[in-house]
């Protein structure tokens, strides 16, 4: 058997069909902050930019020095707020060293309505509460999800889904939506005993740590999905957390990387800012 191959661009495509009109109606701009020069944040955001400029989209790029104080980036947050014109804006993470610490603190000015990244504790705390409530969900998770669906597995009423991974920008939120959905959610994290014995439990499999080859063949069950969301750059290319070649001939579907989640990470970032500007024209 060879897994199916659930790639991103075809889903990614069909939300930016999607958003394209209401895009030319609505006017919304997005607004990305960047400290420094790390070169996986200028890799990312040019796809945001790209993915922008593919939909017609404002988009507007402040980059600050590396050595910018706290206060000088709370500042632009603060006019970022208070701008009208400004539909939505991000935090491009990581930051650099000496502002690391800091980040809670710079979620917490960012004005909740205008938090595309859906990372602030209002936004999660919505997305806790019920689907219904996923107004601005964090976008690699809403990505997965758009992804399931797609492919048609987006039941996934009583379904073992396992997640590797328990950081705030993916495992956590992406386990509350699942469960939002009725899945038997499973979190496993550096200090999980025994990795495989929970992987082999699931029907559906993601793993998001950015350590090549983690999950191995013998972990996963036959006919499993397995979404890799891990990402790591080496001598031979981007590489996931599975051992793809292995895992692709006893899962049923797989995601590639590069191109699997990857996109649909952008176009929920595009569709969170349209949604954005529904709930303040709304407002």
């Amino acid at each position: 058997m060879t897994a199916t191959l659930l790639t991103g661009k075809e889903v990614a495509d069909s939300i930016f069909k999607e958003l394209t009109p209401l895009i030319k109606k609505l006017d919304p701009k997005l607004v990305i902050i960047q400290v420094g020069d790390d070169p996986a944040s200028e890799s990312y955001i040019k796809q945001k930019v790209k993915s922008c400029d593919a939909v017609g989209m404002r988009h507007d790029h402040v980059h600050l020095k590396t050595d910018v104080t706290k206060e000088e980036l709370f500042a632009v947050i603060e006019k970022l707020n208070g701008d009208p014109d400004v539909t939505g804006f991000i935090l491009q993470l990581p930051l650099p060293a000496h502002l690391a610490s800091h980040v809670p603190l710079f979620l917490r000015a960012m004005e909740p309505k205008k938090d595309v990244d859906g990372f602030t504790a209002y936004n999660i705390g919505k997305t806790l509460i019920s689907k219904e409530f996923e107004h601005l969900p964090p976008a690699t998770p809403a990505g997965i999800i758009a992804l399931l669906e797609f492919y048609g597995y987006g039941d996934v009423t009583g379904k073992e889904v396992v997640i590797v991974n328990h950081s705030n920008v993916v495992g956590k939120p992406l386990a509350v939506m699942l469960l939002n959905r009725n899945a038997t959610v499973t979190v496993c994290h550096a200090a999980t005993k025994d990795l495989g014995s929970h992987t082999r439990r699931a029907d559906i499999l993601i793993s998001a740590v950015g350590k090549p080859k983690l999950i191995t063949k013998d972990m996963v069950k036959p006919g499993a999905i397995v979404i890799d969301v891990g990402i790591t750059r080496t001598k031979d290319g981007l590489v996931g957390d599975c051992d793809f070649e292995a895992v692709k001939e006893v899962a049923s579907a797989i995601t590639p990387v590069p191109g699997g989640v990857g996109p649909l990470t952008v176009a929920s970032l595009i569709r969170n800012t349209v949604r954005a500007k529904q709930r303040q024209l709304e407002s």
